[in-house]
């Protein structure tokens, strides 16, 4: 496990480097935090540094943001608004999950049955002022 202490946007570069050194053995990522944890934050810095060229938003309305980098798609997927794996299922989200693209994925407690094994979790807790508290975890 990875931990960082952010106090500042510059030192998120830091963890976005180290969660792109994780892509070439992973292709699963999940968010969790609050609301305003920064998690849409992050994912944005992410594909910045992946190159994507198309304005990165937070997926909360469509569910499922697509984005094309040098090194393939990248899907940005919030399943805050989904009520139930059934729904997950319905849009489509196992065929995103086991494309073989990076997905980061915003909310996924309530669906962790439906990922595929060993995804990579990145906790991100909000302390005092705009500092945050950010544990990568690959799962075993």
């Amino acid at each position: 496990m990875s931990t960082f202490i952010v106090t500042q946007l510059v030192e998120l570069e830091a963890v976005a480097y180290s969660i792109i050194a994780l892509t070439k053995q992973h292709s699963v990522f999940c968010l969790y935090g609050n609301l305003g944890a920064g998690k849409t934050t992050l994912v944005k810095l992410i594909c910045e540094q992946l190159q994507v060229k198309d304005t990165i938003t937070s997926p909360t309305y469509p569910i499922i943001n697509e984005y094309s980098s040098p090194n393939g798609l990248i899907y940005h997927i919030d399943l805050y608004r989904l009520k139930s794996a059934e729904e997950a299922i319905n849009i489509g989200l196992e065929e995103y999950l086991f494309s073989g693209n990076l997905c980061f994925i915003e909310w996924p407690d309530n669906f962790e049955t439906l990922l595929p094994d060993h995804p990579i979790k990145i906790f991100i807790r909000k302390l005092e002022g705009e500092s945050r508290v950010i544990e990568i975890q690959q799962t075993a």
